[in-house]
């Protein structure tokens, strides 16, 4: 009939009932009942938090990009807004590609097939194919003849973003690390861009020494990150009492061997090293070794792992951090010169004060700088002799610049982490000037000379209350002059110039009905973990 044959044209020309909910789906809700920071989609999230936000780390959810028309959720922060608030929209998005899926028809691919169940028949068979560290998911008559049709191109590369795990020719690029017990996994994959280093024990035995591929250098560079191979930069040899050598040749190959009751040449550390290109191709990766020997009484042993990302032509930015601010780890700064659309860091990225030398004289320790670290609070200084014969406004310069640095930085970082194109995560140095008189003396027989500079970084605990982040949220430098009278011919004086630096928490005590924060002299039973160390 008519009527059916207009209601099916309609049907096909709107396209079918989206099978995925954008405005639910959040893929950056990592943490449950809790709120994942910068996370704008996170339902466990409330308006305060929301307030804290310096960014949408996922600004846009779409369900499958194949198809040719969709709802997508659009994520944004209101800056202007006191406080900020967070913005959600949700719209219609066409795919602008003629090739794209108009109908989903294949209603099977839309669902997880049943899993097999053990029986008593199968268990076995089972076993075999997944007992094992890794698995295949997929059925083996799916790719019966890919790998024929298809064969893999040696000289194939592959743009990867952050967090996709590194491909190698057979898998992906192993990062042993402990995953439920301290016990070594080698089914960790190493994920691109992100800095990792893990410490895990591994069973060894002296007979077996040589067959236990995880002892070898080869298990970690026998496999390409698919058209890069992996060289071996450097190898350190660790003898049995911790003193380490480092080998003049990298290129000889040291295979785990027994001698004399030991066994020698086995991996205790591994580090890697990618180097990658700025549209995320992967161009350079190498690998540097420490070797070890152990003896026959030993059953285990502990390796360490570490990989580092560098992008070509740039040199690796140390961070502090990874969001939140590590005690101990330099405060990161920077300056925003006019013009540029973000601020750009010194040399090192440091807040540094006046260092102190072994012979206090503040004429022989200009220049000598001392990075602020995280969560320390520090007091430097040195003495200065005054002599008739010194100028003021020669003097009160060469004061300040010893107090401040030839370079004082205008901006702090607020996390550890902070990125220089992330403009909202950094925040003003607030200049402030006294006098310990209270006023500036105006008479010409006297000037003001500065004396001391106080540095006061206020910070706060940023985020979940089980892991919170460290986070600066103010930073306050005060310059004190002193009035310096004119001495007579002859005469001398000697002031001291301090510097100090204090880390103050600024953190709202926990709301009622929210978990406390634990009290440092809370103990707990001598047995309270029996059996477990």
């Amino acid at each position: 009939p008519p009527e059916i044959r207009a209601a099916a044209r309609e049907r096909t020309r709107s396209g079918p009932a989206p099978v995925t909910d954008v405005a639910k789906l959040c893929v950056c809700d990592l943490l449950v009942a809790q709120c994942d920071v910068n996370c704008c989609c996170d339902p466990d999230c409330s308006a305060a938090d929301f307030s804290l936000f310096t960014t949408c780390s996922v600004p846009i959810v779409t369900g499958d990009s194949r198809l040719c028309s969709q709802k997508a959720a659009i994520y944004s922060l209101d800056v202007e807004a006191n406080p900020p608030e967070r913005i959600f929209k949700l719209i219609d998005q066409v795919n602008p590609s003629i090739f794209c899926i108009h109908a989903t028809n294949y209603k099977n691919a839309l669902y997880f097939s049943s899993p097999e169940m053990p029986t008593s028949e199968n268990f076995d068979q089972l076993l075999k194919e997944f007992g094992s560290a890794t698995f295949s998911t997929e059925p083996d008559t799916w790719n019966m003849n890919i790998d024929a049709q298809n064969p893999p191109d040696a000289n194939e590369t592959y743009r990867y973003e952050y967090g996709v795990p590194i491909q190698t020719v057979d898998a992906f690029l192993r990062l042993p690390s402990p995953i439920v017990s301290s016990w070594c996994s080698d089914a960790n994959p190493a994920a691109f861009l992100v800095n990792q280093a893990t410490k895990c024990t591994r069973p060894v035995s002296m007979e077996k020494c040589g067959s236990i591929q995880a002892l070898s250098m080869l298990f970690y560079i026998n496999s390409s990150i698919l058209a890069v191979n992996i060289t071996v930069q450097s190898v350190v040899v660790q003898s049995l009492n911790g003193m380490r050598t480092s080998l003049n040749s990298s290129d000889v190959l040291r295979l785990p061997t027994i001698l004399d009751e030991l066994c020698i040449n086995v991996v205790l550390g591994v580090s890697y090293h990618v180097t990658y290109t700025d549209v995320g191709e992967i161009i350079e990766a190498a690998a540097s070794f420490v070797l070890g020997a152990i003896n026959k009484e030993a059953l285990s042993m502990q390796q360490s792992f570490e990989i580092s990302f560098t992008q070509v032509n740039t040199k690796p930015v140390p961070l502090s951090g990874n969001p939140g601010y590590v005690v101990g780890l330099p405060v990161r700064a920077g300056f925003w010169p006019q013009g540029y659309p973000f601020p750009n860091t010194n040399k090192y990225g440091q807040l540094t004060i006046l260092q102190s030398t072994p012979n206090q004289d503040c004429l022989a320790a200009q220049g000598a700088r001392t990075p602020i670290l995280f969560g320390y609070n520090m007091v430097s200084g040195c003495k200065l002799r005054i002599t008739a014969a010194m100028k003021c406004q020669p003097l009160a310069q060469t004061l300040l610049d010893l107090l401040k640095g030839q370079s004082f930085p205008e901006y702090v970082a607020s996390f550890g982490n902070s990125q220089a194109h992330d403009v909202l995560d950094w925040v003003p140095i607030t200049h402030l000037h006294a006098s310990e008189e209270g006023i500036y003396n105006t008479f010409q027989s006297s000037c003001q000379i500065p004396v001391s500079l106080e540095i006061a970084v206020k910070w706060t605990k940023y985020g979940s209350l089980v892991n919170p982040q460290a986070k600066i949220v103010n930073v306050t430098a005060t310059i004190t002059s002193t009035t310096l009278k004119q001495l007579p011919s002859g005469r001398e004086r000697t002031i001291p110039i301090t510097s100090s630096v204090v880390f103050t928490d600024i953190s709202s005590p926990a709301e009622p009905g929210y978990k406390a924060w634990p009290t440092i002299n809370a103990k707990l039973p001598f047995d309270f973990f029996f059996p477990f160390v």
